[in-house]
């Protein structure tokens, strides 16, 4: 486990922190909307009252040793929630009589941090058994490694629940694609309730992380990539040397500048015309997104939150509640 010290007084600093992150109100709304699904805040206080310093001893155990990991770990709960709520349905294993959302093409070979989620819920279940849900803990994990990256800290309502079941085609269809056009974006955003601040915003996600070159291959393979205003010859230049040999694998890193550090550094590269994947750089291509690109270039403060109300909001989406879900003892399998 990482240092106990240390770890001790990142949560204390985390707590403080979250305590004034958003007004109250602001909270409310964006926890709510119009889900019509109100998650509470503390909500483990007494069932549980050590959930979030074990989640975040974890993660910063996991990011110390693959920093990569905070970029995984929030994706994940991306994952989950944009196929039918945030109800921990991407973690199911596939069985002989059931197919989870793992092997759905957005997922496969891509999706990481499963063991992370794992050896927390095995911890927690060891101090209070059948309590903390699994699609809880992913929203918790991911909210800690943004903040282990020096992003923005927010208070995380809890009480969802894990789903019965997987849908594999929605992920499919529903999560949207490194490749997507301007307009299949804003429409899958929409889908799930999100708008297109919501989308501009939770896309400064990609400020950590890695991508393999067969996930932004377009964006080197047509010649019209090289004339516009808003591409970089030399970035692509560099793509194209990188993703030049037989391994379709290579990785990238999202954010060249600083690929480990939550900042607005994404929105800078985008402006530059050095967005990694085709559906980050088709961004500026609109003016009223462009618009919100800039206001994030030009002042981290407005960014992170932005950020941190998107993440409310999806964080809300459809979660399993009541009869409608369980706590599983293993994220992996239905009880």
């Amino acid at each position: 486990m990482a240092n106990n010290h240390l770890g001790f007084y990142l949560l204390m600093l985390l707590k403080i922190v979250t305590t004034f992150a958003i007004p109250p109100k602001t909270l409310k709304e964006a926890c709510i909307g119009e889900i019509g699904f109100e998650l509470q805040f503390n909500i483990y206080n007494d069932s549980c009252p050590e959930a979030e310093a074990i989640i975040f001893s974890w993660v910063e155990n996991a990011v110390m040793e693959d920093s990569r990991m905070a970029a995984s770990l929030l994706r994940l709960h991306f994952h989950d929630c944009f196929v039918n709520g945030c109800d921990a349905s991407v973690l199911l294993d596939d069985t002989g009589d059931f197919v989870g959302e793992k092997t759905a093409p957005p997922n496969l070979n891509s999706l990481r941090g499963f063991e992370v989620i794992d050896a927390i819920k095995s911890d927690l279940e060891s101090v209070c058994p059948e309590t903390v849900s699994c699609a809880d803990i992913l929203a918790v994990a991911a909210r800690d490694s943004v903040v282990l990256t020096a992003g923005p800290s927010w208070e995380v309502p809890m009480g969802r629940r894990d789903s019965f079941s997987a849908n594999k085609a929605a992920a499919t269809n529903g999560i949207p694609a490194p490749n997507s056009s301007l307009t299949d974006l804003v429409a899958k955003f929409q889908n799930v309730g999100l708008t297109l601040q919501d989308m501009v915003a939770l896309s400064g996600a990609h400020t950590m992380g890695k991508a393999r070159c067969s996930t932004f291959s377009s964006r080197l393979q047509s010649s019209s990539n090289t004339n516009g205003p808003d591409n970089n010859p030399d970035f692509l230049q560099s793509l194209q040397q990188l993703c030049s040999g037989s391994d379709i694998d290579a990785l990238a890193q999202l954010d060249l500048v600083t690929p480990a550090t939550f900042d607005n550094q994404y929105y800078i590269n985008l402006l530059s015309g050095e967005g990694l994947l085709p559906s980050d750089q088709i961004l500026v291509s609109q003016d009223q997104t462009r618009e919100i690109i800039n206001s994030y270039a030009e002042d981290t403060s407005v960014f992170f939150e932005d950020f941190k109300i998107s993440m409310l909001k999806m964080g809300s989406l459809g979660p399993a509640s009541g009869n409608d879900g369980e706590i599983r003892r293993n994220c992996r399998v239905i009880n």
